[in-house]
């Protein structure tokens, strides 16, 4: 039973509103491809390395064929092609095509059904090398354990990867269940992904697949250390949405920030390439078992949290449908909000708990990711600890799956060591203390929690029903999602969209979708 008393028929209406809206959107995915939706598939066939300039062979190929105007057949059907023409494997075609000796433009074309069966080995082995890490992972958690939830979710980001690891490290020593690495500044406007070990990040560090590969055998080593399995989180968004998951599920990463609408709104990625490339991003994601990370956090960051929470609890739906149409299971659905009210309102506390309490009441198998209050966390470092104990009794009383930890020092992103202990022994302490308390409490009927928790459900589902009415596109343009507004045709990597030909095909969405077994959302 709700013990927010909401309305099920009304939970069911703005999930049937949500799920129109997404279905909508993906029949213009289905009929789209864009650039770093091809290369990820060129990744998977096996092109990796970069040119004598330092340019991802992937991105060269690429290339090539959407300059010679014919990636709309798709780049696993001219790889294809390429293999039976010269008999090179698709490393070798990127290779001879950055050196000048292979022209993409000019390769003769296949027959469909013979491209796909030149390329379906390869399809193949690069499932079988994802669904090893997957059992991997669900091995050592078998065999170690883990932390109980909420995870305690730290950052580092320090910009060099093997300073990274000597933090995360200390980190999971000290307590923490999941570390997730940031991204230098501004990587997620770069159309490519950097290659190798990196040391010079401003603000976090590249994400690069030997970076993934270094951190995690550094937690698989600390996690032995600590008798348990330490979760290593990334950003699968921005302009390579779908190679980062790739990397990712290569590299047996646990959790990926993946967001379309975060790129949209904070980067000014354009909204058509990015929907497109977060289908096959979260295609991925299922098949290797990750856990997403939506960003409806970042709304609060430039609208108020207690006008606006009602577009938070929109876009968790919109997430979970978009989600649903990937085939991903409820349990990898890591939809996010965040304790972010003004702390000077009075009875703010309530209104965090109540936004808290409909989430896990409106999704109650998801992985909700709940993080700390950090708009309002300047100035005095005092008052911001006992913010983050506010915010670490809400996250435990409504059963939260992923603590995002507060600190402080939280600022600079690499906090001091022993500002990150305070807040590990601050979260624990009142987990512990805490544990079973949402069990035990219930609410006032009519009372100040049970309203608020209703009216934000009811201003959500009817926002739906505008979204559903009006289209996605059009919603954003207007600003209705953190009061900023973009337009369908602008931003960047509009050039990047491709319209598909009649005989495209990705060889990887239908067996990585089949075998995942994803899950229904809360019911569709």
């Amino acid at each position: 039973m709700s013990k927010l008393n909401l309305d099920p028929k009304l939970i069911d209406s703005a999930r049937g509103c949500a799920a129109r809206i997404a279905e909508n959107v993906q029949e213009f995915i289905d009929r789209h491809t864009t650039v770093s939706t091809e290369r990820t598939v060129a990744r998977l066939l096996g092109v990796d390395g970069v040119d004598e300039v330092e340019s991802p062979l992937s991105n060269v190929l690429v290339d090539q064929l959407k300059d010679a105007g014919i990636l709309d057949r798709g780049c696993a059907y001219w790889i294809g092609s390429a293999m039976i023409d010269t008999g090179f494997s698709p490393q070798q075609i990127a290779e001879e095509a950055a050196a000048g000796r292979l022209d993409m433009g000019r390769i003769k074309p296949a027959a469909a059904k013979a491209a796909q069966e030149a390329v379906a080995p390869l399809v193949a082995e690069s499932l079988k090398k994802i669904w090893e890490q997957r059992t991997a992972r669900e091995s050592m958690l078998r065999d170690i354990g883990e932390g109980k939830q909420p995870y305690l979710y730290v950052i580092v980001a320090t910009g060099n990867i093997y300073e990274d690891v000597v933090q995360a490290q200390a980190a999971a020593r000290q307590g923490a269940d999941v570390i997730a690495v940031i991204r230098t500044t501004a990587q997620s406007l770069l159309d490519y992904v950097p290659y190798g070990a990196t040391t010079e990040g401003f603000g976090g560090t590249y994400a690069t697949q030997e970076n993934f590969r270094i951190m995690r055998e550094a937690l698989d080593e600390v996690g032995k250390e600590v008798g348990r399995y330490i979760r290593l989180c990334n950003y699968s968004s921005g302009m390579c949405m779908p190679e980062i998951a790739a990397m990712g599920a290569v590299e047996r990463l646990d959790m990926m920030l993946n967001d379309a609408l975060y790129g949209i709104l904070f980067r000014d990625i354009n909204m058509q390439r990015t929907l497109v490339d977060q289908f096959f991003s979260r295609v991925i994601i299922g098949y290797s078992g990750v856990i997403f990370n939506s960003g409806e956090d970042n709304y609060l960051t430039t609208a108020d949290a207690f006008e606006e929470a009602h577009t938070v609890l929109a876009s968790q739906l919109i997430n979970e449908q978009f989600a649903v149409l990937a085939n991903i299971p409820e349990e990898q659905m890591g939809l996010g909000h965040a304790f972010e009210m003004e702390p000077g309102i009075e009875d703010g506390f309530l209104y965090e708990l109540a936004q808290a309490v409909m989430a896990r009441e409106i999704f109650p198998r998801a992985s909700l990711k709940y993080m700390p209050p950090t708009k309002f966390m300047t100035g005095n470092i005092f008052r911001g600890h006992i913010q983050d104990a506010l915010f670490n009794l809400v996250s435990v009383w409504t059963g939260q799956s992923i603590q995002l930890l507060g600190m402080l020092t939280e600022a600079i992103h690499t906090p001091h060591l022993q500002d990150r202990f305070l807040s590990i022994e601050n979260a624990s302490y009142i987990f512990n203390n805490a544990r079973h308390l949402g069990e035990e409490v219930e609410f006032k009927k009519d009372g100040v929690i049970q309203r608020r928790a209703q009216t934000v459900l009811a201003e959500a589902e009817k926002l739906l029903r505008q979204i559903e009415k009006e289209g996605l596109f059009s919603t954003i343009e207007q600003g209705k999602f953190g009061g900023v507004k973009r337009a369908r045709d602008g931003g960047k990597g509009l050039e990047g969209v491709v319209v598909r030909h009649a005989d495209y095909f990705n060889p990887f969405i239908e067996p990585m979708m089949k075998q995942a077994g994803g899950g229904q959302g809360g019911g569709k």
